[in-house]
Formats: structure tokens, C-alpha cells, sequence
């Protein structure tokens, strides 16, 4: 069983700057895959960014120069730095784990981006 827990998340002005933390129970050098995930309501979860198998990253359109995922094998905790917010960013970012051939999700954490 992996645990992940986020935290980070808020409430920031169009044009700001959030760095999202996904702190992990197992050591994150063992996953295979481990990125983030946003959702809002009624739409489905989508990818945002991620490590891959073969240890690239990889973002989605909507992000890519301005959102940055690292990660800290030392600390077991991967981050997703985001700047440049847009208002369309807003939604609840959850964290993704595949350890082992078994997907893991946190709890989320939400962010908001005011016009």
C-alpha cells in the first residue's frame, strides 16, 4: 500500500505562482509512472504532468512552459511548480503513483485561480 499526500494548493491571482508537493509512504525511485492529475466538476480527470517509465517527463498542451515537475528521491516527494496560473487552471490536483503494477491516488488539493 503506497500513500500519497498532497498539499500546497490555494487561492492565488491570475498570473501567480503555486509549487504543489506529493510527499510519498514508499520510496519514489520504485514507481514506474508518478505525476499529477486535475479535475474539475462534471469534466473527467485529466493528466497534467508526469515521470514516465523511462524516467522523461511529460505535460500536457495546456501546461507545457509553464507548469514544471521534479522530483526529491531523498525526500520521496515529487513537485509540480506552476507559474504563469490562468483562471482555467483552477480545479483539484491530485497526485498519481503506479508502484508494482498498482495505481495510487491522494486525496487532492484544491486550487483556485481569480481573474
Amino acid at each position: 500500500q503506497v500513500q500519497l499526500v498532497e498539499s500546497g494548493g490555494g487561492l492565488v491571482q491570475a498570473g501567480g505562482s503555486l509549487r504543489l508537493s506529493c510527499a510519498a509512504s514508499t520510496a519514489i525511485f520504485s514507481m514506474s509512472y508518478m505525476g499529477w492529475y486535475r479535475q474539475t466538476p462534471g469534466k473527467q480527470r485529466e493528466r497534467v504532468a508526469a515521470f514516465t517509465s523511462s524516467g522523461s517527463t511529460d505535460y500536457a498542451d495546456s501546461v507545457k512552459g509553464r507548469f514544471t515537475i521534479s522530483r526529491d528521491n531523498a525526500k520521496n516527494t515529487v513537485y509540480l511548480q506552476m507559474n504563469s496560473l490562468k483562471p482555467e487552471d483552477t480545479a483539484v490536483y491530485y497526485c498519481i503513483a503506479n508502484f508494482l503494477g498498482s495505481v495510487y491516488w491522494g486525496q487532492g488539493t484544491q486550487v483556485t485561480i481569480s481573474s
